[in-house]
């Protein structure tokens, strides 16, 4: 991109030189005032062909740490700038920045690393205070001529995207509904495709204590038998995240983030709450170690329209690097389809979710974070926990008593449920749940 604003204040001085001059030369004849007419009309004219026929041989490396943040983190960026300035004089750089962000000053090219170098390098930090995908750059080049004439303005690059993750705050622990190790694994004491004794034996090896024999199959078999090891199983746990248009409230959040390049995300101040809620009990239960599935409200992938996410179908998430993934995913995230303050758009709970749910079978506990329910939606939701080990919900609202019939129906139902404002802390809300477990005897 190139754009050419033809003259700085010295060359605008030159072209008023050369009118009064040339106003001179015709008033009393004199030839040596016409060739300095001549010279100052001449000098800004080549100052410009040469700025833009002369294209600098500059190239620029942005390196972004880390290129997933989180909000409130500090981000370093370094520029490296390597070329020179054909016409020989300095250039002013100048760092393009999302709306909010600050922390980029302009640079002057060179400042070269070595004395005679061709390689300049520039730092600035920033501090994300909203997640999304954002465009860093382009960098722009202010090249003037060496007698400062005329000027223009290129970019330099294309620029960088930074990808800024809602930050996860720590939860308490609390109790899920189901018997975990400390890492999250749950024992059987079922054989995967057997009942009887026998199956649930096999032959005594050296180091086998032995309160282990087990004594009839050994009668049976004719040799020492031993009771097998206790299986152990992953643990399955199930998030849903409400996306529904009007759920969250009709007001767009203040300065929000980008889905990408383009346009704003799609969210509002509650949404942003919901993402922080998600992000954190996401980052919770994949650190006990849990496989969690997380779905929308129609029971479809969470992120199957978010920007961010490395994989939009992905549902199933677990391993060492399944938290940065969720996070990743989440920087993007926004309410589904489109919808205004005077006619919001609201779709139920669908049906699928439950289907969706009871083809898993997943026997691990289900948390659900939702915006605004009504006494239907609540409805809709209850049933789709029949195959959970614990039922817990997030009901986002702008004043818990807004929550108090929605949540009233869910507990009738077996959830344990909370209210969560904008202004409350999550972790608050989650220790709540606890609560509730106590209160309705431990579970469903």
């Amino acid at each position: 991109m190139f754009a050419l604003r033809p003259l700085r204040p010295r060359g605008w001085l030159l072209v008023i030189f050369g009118v009064l001059a040339l106003l001179l030369a015709a008033y009393f004849g004199r030839r040596d005032l016409l060739m300095v007419a001549v010279f100052c009309f001449l000098l800004p004219v080549a100052a410009c062909l040469g700025i833009y026929a002369l294209r600098p041989g500059v190239s620029v490396q942005r390196h972004i740490s880390p290129s997933l943040s989180q909000v409130g983190l500090a981000v370093n960026v370094t520029l490296e700038v390597r070329g020179s300035n054909p016409g020989g004089s300095r250039i002013r750089l100048v760092e393009t920045l999302p709306p909010g962000f600050n922390g980029a000053r302009p640079f002057s090219f060179p400042q070269p690393v070595v004395p005679h170098g061709r390689l300049s390098r520039y730092h600035y930090e920033l501090h994300p205070r909203h997640r999304g995908v954002f465009t860093l750059g382009p960098l722009k080049g202010h090249f003037t001529d060496p007698f400062d004439v005329a000027f223009a303005q290129r970019a330099l690059d294309a620029g960088d995207l930074l990808t800024v993750a809602p930050a996860a705050v720590e939860l308490p622990a609390i109790s899920l509904g189901d018997s975990r190790g400390n890492d999250g694994s749950q024992a059987s004491r079922s054989p995967a495709h057997a009942s009887h004794d026998d199956a649930m034996a096999r032959e005594y090896r050296h180091g086998d204590p032995l309160r282990r024999v087990h004594w009839p199959v050994t009668a049976r078999a004719g040799k020492l038998m031993v009771r097998a090891e206790e299986s152990v199983t992953t643990p399955e746990a199930a998030l849903i995240l409400d996306q529904r248009p009007g759920a969250f409230g009709p007001e767009l959040a203040a300065n929000p983030g980008e889905a990408d390049s383009s346009g704003s995300l799609r969210t509002t101040a509650l949404f942003e709450t919901a993402v922080v809620a998600a992000v954190s009990v996401a980052s919770h239960l994949l650190e006990r170690g849990y496989t969690l599935r997380i779905l929308d409200q129609l029971g479809q992938p969470a992120f199957s329209s978010s920007p961010s996410a490395a994989n939009p179908e992905q549902e199933d998430f677990a391993g060492p690097t399944a938290a940065l993934e969720v996070s990743a995913a989440l920087a993007a995230v926004e309410l589904a389809g489109v919808h205004t303050a005077t006619v919001p758009h609201r779709e139920p709970f669908a049906e699928s979710l439950a289907h969706k749910l009871q083809q898993s079978r997943r026997r691990g506990p289900l948390v659900a974070i939702t915006g605004t329910l009504s006494a239907q939606e609540a409805l809709l939701l209850a049933g789709t926990s029949e195959q959970s080990a614990g039922a817990y919900a997030l009901v986002l609202c702008h004043d818990t008593a807004d929550a108090g019939e929605a949540l009233e129906i869910l507990r009738r139902a077996g959830w344990q449920a909370a209210a969560l404002t904008r202004h409350s802390p999550v972790e608050d809300a989650w220790a709540q749940l606890e609560s509730e477990t106590l209160h309705l005897g431990g579970g469903r």
